[in-house]
C-alpha cells in the first residue's frame, strides 16, 4: 500500500466538527499480505498458502484483518485529524473477509469531541468495491493543536524476491526415493552441510568418500549428524575422487558430488579412459538460475569448465543445456547465443560462432531447441530492448538458455545475477554418464538443495 499523497495537512482540534469525514481507497494485493506477514511474523497459512486456504472456511487466501485495519490508521494519520495525531484506542469488528484484489475504502467520521484533552472519537468503516462492509469500529485519538503542512515522505520501491522455480524443482525431485550419491572428499563444513541438507529433504542418500577421521572431526566441529551415511575410506583427494567415480561406475551410486577438492581433480577421474564416466560428449557446466525478476528458470552455460570453447565445443555445450532444459520441463527451449552485439562482426569471433551454431541447428546438427544469435544480453532477456533494436526473433526477450562466449563472461554473468539480482544458482556438470553436482562456499541452502534436485531429476529421467 503506497501512500502517494503529495502534501499532508492536518486538521487541528478547533477546526474539527462532528460529522467531518475522510477516506482513502487502496487495493489489497498478495504482495501486501506477504509483506505484512514478514513484518508481523503472522505466517498463518490461511494468508499465504493457496492449497491450505482452499480447504478453509473461505476457500481462498484472505488478508490479515489487521492489515485492512491499517487503512484506518492511514486515514487518521494522514487526513483526519492528520499529522500530529496520537492514536489512543481502537475497537474493531471484522464483518467479512478481504481477498487479494479487493479494493477497500476506509472511512472515518467524527462522532464526538472531548475538548478538555483535545480528543476526537470517530466511527471507522472499511468497505469493498461492492460496498459490502468488511470492518467497522470506533477510534479515539488526540488531535493536534498546531497546524502542520508538509510533503509526504517518498516511500522506497519494495519488491518481493520470490524463488518459486526452485521450489517446484525441489517438489519434483523429492517425489521419488533418494538417490545414492558419492561425495568426493566431504571434509569441510560446506560439503557435509550440503550432504545433510539434501539427505534430510529426501533428495540423496550420501556416500561419503574420504578420510573417515577427518570427516567425523568436521562433522563434530559443526554439529552435523552423519551417523546414517555410508562412509568409504580414502586417504586423500585423489583417492577420494577415484573411489567416488568407481562407485558410480559400479552402479553403487547414481550421482557424483564434489566435496572439498579441486574441480579439476574430480573431473580428471571422470574423464579417465576406461575407469571414468566418459560418454563421447564434451563436459560442460550449467548454472540453473532462479532469478526473482525473470519469469522462468534461466540456464547459463558454460561458466566453470570450458575456458575458451571452440565452435565444436560449443555444439556440445548447447546440446547438453538443451537436454537439461527438456528434463526440467521446457519442451523447446529458446537458446540465446550471447555476444557483445547482435550483428555479425568478423572481428568478433563470438558473433561468428553464434551464426554458425544457429545454422547448425537449422541443419539438424543441434536438435531440440530454438537458437538465435548473436544476441546481446539485454536483447536476450528483455523484449523491450529487443524491440528497440528492431530484432524480430523467437528467442529475443524470452530466452531459456544463455550460451556465453567464454568462461570469463559466463562466470561474471552468473555471479552478477547471483549477487546483484538476488538469483539462486544451482550448479551441475553435464556430459558424463551421470550428473555431477558442484556446490560453492557462497551457495545458500536453497542453491545447494537445488543443485542436488536438478541432478536427481536428470538421473531419474535417464534411460
Amino acid at each position: 500500500m503506497d501512500l502517494k499523497t503529495e502534501l499532508l495537512e492536518n486538521r487541528v482540534f478547533d477546526d474539527i466538527r462532528i460529522g467531518d469525514s475522510a477516506s482513502l481507497t487502496r487495493e489489497i494485493t498478495n504482495e501486501d499480505i506477504v509483506l505484512f506477514s514478514m513484518i508481523s511474523g503472522d505466517v498463518n497459512p490461511a494468508h499465504l498458502d493457496p492449497e491450505y486456504a482452499s480447504t478453509s472456511l473461505f476457500h481462498h487466501v484472505i488478508a490479515q484483518g489487521v492489515l485492512t485495519a491499517g487503512l484506518i490508521s492511514a486515514v487518521l494519520g494522514t487526513k483526519l485529524p492528520g499529522p500530529g495525531t496520537i492514536y489512543l484506542a481502537q475497537e474493531l469488528k471484522f464483518r467479512a473477509p478481504v481477498s487479494p484484489g479487493d479494493v477497500i475504502t476506509a472511512t472515518c467520521t467524527v462522532t464526538a469531541l472531548l475538548p478538555e484533552k483535545h480528543r476526537v472519537v470517530l466511527e471507522c468503516r472499511c468497505a469493498n468495491g461492492e460496498g459490502k462492509e468488511v470492518l467497522n469500529g470506533t477510534a479515539t485519538v488526540q488531535a493536534p493543536t498546531e497546524k502542520i503542512s508538509r510533503p509526504a515522505i517518498s516511500l522506497p520501491e519494495v519488491r518481493l524476491l520470490r524463488h518459486q522455480h526452485f521450489r517446484g524443482l525441489l517438489a519434483r525431485a523429492t517425489s521419488g526415493p533418494p538417490l545414492p550419491t558419492a561425495i568426493a572428499y566431504p571434509c569441510d563444513e560446506v560439503s557435509l552441510l550440503a550432504a545433510c541438507e539434501a539427505a534430510e529433504r529426501g533428495l540423496i542418500a550420501p556416500i561419503l568418500v574420504g578420510p573417515a577421521a577427518k570427516i567425523h572431526a568436521t562433522a563434530a566441529a559443526h554439529q552435523l549428524d552423519i551417523a546414517a551415511f555410508r562412509l568409504v575410506e580414502a586417504a586423500d583427494t585423489h583417492e577420494a575422487a577415484a573411489k567416488a567415480v568407481a562407485l558410480v561406475k559400479a552402479g553403487e551410486a547414481r550421482l557424483l558430488m564434489k566435496g572439498a577438492l579441486h574441480t579439476d581433480d574430480l573431473l580428471h577421474e571422470v574423464m579417465h579412459t576406461g575407469t571414468g564416466l566418459r560418454t563421447g560428449r564434451r563436459l560442460s557446466h550449467v548454472f540453473v538460475l532462479d532469478v526473482p525478476t525473470y519469469p522462468r528458470p534461466l540456464l547459463v552455460t558454460d561458466a566453470a569448465i570450458n575456458i575458451a570453447p571452440t565452435l565444436e565445443d560449443k555444439v556440445s555445450i548447447v546440446q547438453n543445456a538443451i537436454e537439461l532444459a527438456h528434463v526440467l520441463g521446457v519442451e523447446a527451449p529458446r537458446v540465446a547465443i550471447l555476444a557483445a552485439v547482435e550483428t555479425i562482426n568478423p572481428d568478433m569471433p563470438a558473433t561468428l560462432d553464434a551464426a554458425a551454431l544457429c545454422k547448425m541447428a537449422d541443419r539438424g546438427q543441434i536438435t531440440g531447441g530454438v537458437l538465435d544469435g548473436p544476441l546481446a544480453f539485454d536483447n536476450a532477456v528483455n523484449a523491450a530492448a529487443a524491440a528497440q533494436k528492431g530484432i524480430v526473433s523467437p528467442v529475443a526477450g524470452q530466452a531459456d538458455i544463455l550460451v556465453v562466449p567464454n568462461i570469463e563472461a559466463g562466470n561474471m554473468l552468473a555471479k552478477q545475477l547471483t549477487f546483484l539480482a538476488n538469483a539462486d544458482a544451482a550448479g551441475i556438470v553435464l556430459g558424463a554418464s551421470v550428473p555431477i553436482i558442484l556446490t560453492s562456499r557462497a551457495d545458500d541452502d536453497r542453491a545447494r538443495l537445488a543443485s542436488c534436485a536438478v541432478a536427481a531429476i536428470m538421473a531419474a529421467a535417464a534411460p
